[in-house]
């Protein structure tokens, strides 16, 4: 009964783990959007999903920002 009982909780915990609030998942977009915005330009919104312990993130770019910089001209 006890390894039952330990390993019911240890599910539980394990699910708890797993969900994602709905404004705790906004904040996350937002989070994801602006640190991919860095890198390159976005063509349309990003695509999150949790589940159990997997997060997946998918976004569509238009270009990658070059981060080359010039020299000065004399």
């Amino acid at each position: 009964m006890k390894e039952q009982t330990l390993a019911r909780i240890g599910t539980l915990l394990h699910r708890d783990k797993a969900v994602i609030s709905d404004a705790v998942e906004a904040e996350a977009v937002k989070a994801f959007a602006k640190a991919a915005a860095e890198f390159f330009e976005l063509d349309g919104g990003i695509l999150f999903s949790v589940r159990e312990d997997r997060v997946s993130i998918s976004f569509r770019i238009v270009r990658v920002k070059n981060f080359t910089t010039l020299p000065p001209m004399a």
